[in-house]
């Protein structure tokens, strides 16, 4: 079966159905894991005036969640391929429900420190997850706007945090708001056990999967197939992979581009445009808006090219011009404010491509673990990133954050090229999800 008979496969009505159903079901859990992302800092004011922490000792509670993430990420993979995705969704959510009780009937740093260490655990699961039960059962022709939804969901999960938590404290209290988070995970953990029959076999690749995995062994490209590897050897296989070492980098490098981006801009504005603190914030909120919206455009960019490494390179390096401009403050200040949502819209438009690219380097029977594996490199440019970005301003760079975002952009769609191209060359080449 070559290419053009796959385009041409039947693509009935119950199937379109059942892929959207599956692409809203996974969108609604990876919402959920952003929003319980920001739930501990959405509290620190709350928490700060109720013990008399400082934000040091609070911002401490945010570094664990995301260090045991990081480090749970890199290895929950591995289980997602040896016992699939669905137990260890429902694991995750479960873990959030937990965290979010504990953190409502809190009586001190211990209690919280160990909500946000089973937070973490939790959060550590969705990448591997979500990629896996997308990859394995929605249809190649839609998997574009897959990817373009799980990132527009998950944006949409940062945006609900303060509303919906600044509304409950309002209304009650923080302990409330804690149990009402905790509460709204649950609606959608019981939302994944009624629609568990969609995530049945969630290991089992699509037929078209299978499909485009015989052609390639027909064209006498290697495949690589670990499905029957043990843990170790699996981990051993693709840690000696350059391709996937590239895309852990570049996950690394967007994820600092993006912290200087969230973190900084309010006061770079302030800082290099004079703009007033409120018009800098709704600024950032428009980048936001903006790279969800680039998000559901790149599905159809994903869809319409092979060469997914092309897009990513040249909306990511557009991005990075328009923060090169903007660091160099030589543009009026309503300029300044467009140039931000631009840039937020171009990086959005990587995103589906980049996971696309992604998949194109994935082995079969290790897909979680290649998911797992690369997508830790957010948690380290998320990690790394605020604390270097802050010494520039400390050291009085105002706009070494912009500088350094854009340097990030740059390094990270040449890592885009690196990986496509040295993917080629390796027996990782084939897409067998």
């Amino acid at each position: 079966m070559d290419s053009a008979t796959l385009d041409q496969a039947p693509d009935t009505s119950s199937r379109k159905r059942q892929d959207w159903l599956i692409i809203s079901l996974v969108g609604a859990v990876h919402s959920s894991s952003h929003f319980f992302q920001l739930v501990l800092p959405t509290l620190y004011l709350s928490l700060a005036h109720e013990y008399g922490y400082d934000f040091v000792k609070l911002g401490m509670l945010a570094s664990a969640f995301f260090l045991v993430s990081c480090f749970g990420q890199a290895s929950s993979g591995f289980v997602v391929d040896r016992i699939g995705p669905a137990p260890v969704l429902r694991f995750g959510l479960t873990c959030f429900v937990v965290s979010g009780i504990l953190i409502g009937i809190s009586t001190g740093y211990p209690m919280l420190l160990l909500a946000a260490v089973i937070g973490g655990i939790g959060n550590s699961v969705f990448h591997p997850v979500d990629f896996s039960i997308l990859n394995h059962k929605v249809s190649p022709r839609r998997l574009g706007h897959a990817f373009s939804t799980h990132g527009l969901t998950g944006n949409l999960g940062w945006a609900l945090t303060p509303v919906f938590m600044a509304t409950i404290i309002y209304l009650a209290n923080w302990r409330v708001a804690a149990f009402s988070a905790a509460s709204l995970v649950a609606v959608v953990l019981f939302l994944t056990w009624l629609g568990r029959g969609l995530l049945a076999n969630s290991g089992q690749a699509l037929p078209n999967d299978e499909a485009v995995a015989n052609v390639a062994v027909a064209s006498n490209a290697a495949v690589a197939d670990l499905s029957d590897r043990t843990a170790m050897q699996t981990l051993t296989t693709l840690l000696g992979q350059p391709a996937l070492w590239g895309a852990f980098l570049f996950f690394a490098f967007t994820s600092m581009a993006l912290s200087a981006v969230q973190n900084f801009t309010i006061p770079m504005l302030s800082e290099v445009y004079d703009i007033d603190k409120i018009v800098a914030g709704t600024t950032l909120s428009a980048y936001m808006v903006a790279a969800a919206l680039g998000m559901l455009a790149g599905g159809f960019l994903a869809g319409a090219t092979p060469n997914t490494e092309r897009t990513v390179a040249v909306s990511l390096v557009l991005a990075g011009v328009l923060l090169l401009v903007l660091a160099y403050g030589a543009i009026p200040p309503s300029y300044a404010i467009a140039l931000v949502a631009m840039a937020g819209f171009c990086s959005g438009v990587s995103a589906p491509s980049r996971d696309m690219l992604i998949r194109r380097v994935t082995p079969k029977g290790a897909t979680g673990a290649v998911y797992g594996l690369v997508y830790s490199g957010m948690d380290v440019g998320s990690s790394l990133a605020p604390v270097g970005f802050g010494l520039m301003l400390d050291a009085g760079f105002v706009q070494g954050p912009w500088f350094g975002a854009a340097i990030g952009f740059g390094v990270a769609a040449a890592l885009a090229l690196w990986v496509a191209r040295t993917a080629t060359s390796t027996a990782l080449r084939p897409v067998s999800a």
